[in-house]
């Protein structure tokens, strides 16, 4: 088996970190633009901050990378919607708890899909993640429409997960990454056209706007395109389950939330997972 590099984990992490910093910028921002309105700003920024970083990427975009790249940018845009639906309509810490699910429909989805085996740690990984998401998040057990909406986000995202480790392998991440960002923005638009496009209305909505476009996007996507090229699926779910913590972290830093004990504990969780899934294995084969 090809080593990983060493960078690949550390990537990641800081993937979880902006996405994490994303959702708590993002919570206020939707109550002053529609969702569908600031996700089309968002995914339209990435894609054009990409193109002009890179302006030769247009030329690696073919058939076979919009074969590829089309279908998963639509999953992640459907993805996005329904998470931030759910963020709109219930809490921010059920919503990171919902969408954190695609932990555990990852693997199961490699399976069903391409029969990837899965080796025992990383089953055990899942199921930490999966008792520290529990335990940041839940507040209760009633069922609301934003959960269900978050459920649906659960299940995309673990779909686009999974394809992404099938398909980006030997594909030019960045190209791939624009042609997501493409096809999940023209979803947006779709939607933002509907009842027509309302721009970003504050200054704090366009910094969230451009946080999320230039570093949760852009940067962020880029990286997990990269790596799941060279990861396994089910290691690159669990890292990126991470951003509920920072997530947390970040909330309680600018006082959205307070640090109780159940956080704390819910993070030992999450970081013990992680620490288990990337801890070198004496059996390499296994995934």
């Amino acid at each position: 088996m090809k080593k990983t590099p060493l960078i690949a984990a550390p990537a990641l992490i800081s993937v979880a970190i902006m996405w994490g910093a994303a959702f708590v910028l993002m919570k206020p921002a939707i109550e002053k633009q529609p969702i569908f309105d600031f996700l089309a700003t968002r995914f339209t920024i990435a894609v054009l901050v990409m193109i002009l970083v890179r302006p030769s990427v247009l030329k690696l975009i073919r058939l076979d990378m919009l074969r590829v790249g089309a279908p998963l940018g639509i999953i992640l845009g459907a993805g996005y919607i329904t998470q931030t639906i759910a963020l709109q309509e219930t809490t921010a810490a059920i919503t990171g708890f919902l969408t954190g699910l695609y932990v555990v429909l990852t693997p199961l989805f490699a399976w069903l899909a391409f029969r990837h085996k899965v080796a025992r740690k990383v089953w055990l990984a899942v199921a930490l993640a999966t008792a520290g998401l529990a335990l940041i998040s839940i507040t209760g057990l009633s069922i609301e429409v934003g959960q269900i909406w978050g459920v649906i986000c659960a299940i995309l995202f673990a779909a686009h997960i999974v394809g992404l480790g099938k398909w980006s392998p030997g594909r030019d991440a960045y190209a791939l990454t624009v042609v997501q960002l493409g096809f999940a923005g023209v979803v947006c638009w779709i939607g933002a056209l509907g009842d027509g496009y309302q721009a970003p209305p504050t200054d704090d909505v366009w910094f969230a706007v451009l946080f999320t476009a230039v570093l949760a996007t852009a940067f962020a996507f880029f990286i997990q395109t990269w790596a799941q090229g060279i990861m396994d699926a089910s290691r690159v779910a669990i890292i990126l389950t991470s951003e509920v913590v920072f997530a947390a972290a970040i909330s309680v830093a600018v006082g959205q939330e307070i640090l109780t004990l159940q956080t704390l504990l819910g993070g030992a969780l999450m970081v013990s997972a992680m620490l288990l899934v990337e801890w070198p294995s004496k059996k390499s084969k296994a995934l």
